[in-house]
């Protein structure tokens, strides 16, 4: 994984690329809230299938999870659901509400995650309390591989139409957006229908 500071603009980037390629919240595959909480912000991907992840950042550093609901570490492999052994125990305390965060578990309150990695402000790297996968490889593929190609191929498979490379180049440089790019990545988006998902994301003003 890159810097955290990557790991943010990135998935700023592809939060607001999938706002203009899906206007409807309820379909879009990657978001970004800089206002998860008053000194949190955090990314999160659902692929409609039962599978996603959660980034939050916050003055401490990042905490992801990630929940591949076909792994073989999911919590509900044993009865009662349980995580998987070492997942969570490395945590350290500046992330630890979060394994129990309520958006993350089920209704009772079993964490959703077979995949838990962290950087805390200070670290050199990301690290991670097991080196089992856990589907981390899927879940995260997009966003590990930061090149606008991977987002195109994606977006191109998911919402099954073209999708203008430079205009996703655009957006992975965080340019303010134009009528252009809009219209470039979907013909049917206003920008000045994106104003509330520009402010959500945190991406540039546009030019």
């Amino acid at each position: 994984m890159p810097s955290i500071a990557t790991v943010r603009d990135r998935s700023r980037a592809l939060a607001m690329l999938d706002a203009i390629m899906s206007p409807e919240w309820a379909f879009r595959y990657y978001s970004y809230n800089c206002r998860w909480s008053p000194a949190e912000e955090m990314a999160s991907m659902r692929d409609g299938s039962g599978n996603e992840y959660s980034i939050v950042f916050s003055p401490a550093g990042a905490y992801a999870r990630g929940f591949d609901h076909e792994s073989p570490m999911s919590p509900y492999r044993a009865d009662p659901p349980a995580p998987w052994p070492g997942l969570f125990e490395s945590v350290p305390e500046a992330f630890r509400a979060q394994i129990t965060e309520a958006a993350f578990s089920d209704p009772a309150g079993t964490p959703q995650a077979t995949v838990c990695f962290w950087r805390e402000r200070d670290d050199a790297e990301w690290r991670t309390g097991t080196t089992d996968d856990g589907g981390a490889g899927r879940l995260f593929d997009v966003l590990l591989d930061g090149r606008p190609e991977a987002y195109q191929k994606f977006a191109e498979e998911y919402y099954e139409v073209a999708v203008d490379l430079e205009a996703v180049r655009s957006v992975y440089a965080l340019r303010p957006l134009t009528r252009s790019i809009v219209s470039a990545l979907n013909p049917e988006a206003d920008l000045a229908g994106l104003e509330e998902d520009l402010a959500e994301i945190a991406y540039p003003a546009r030019a």
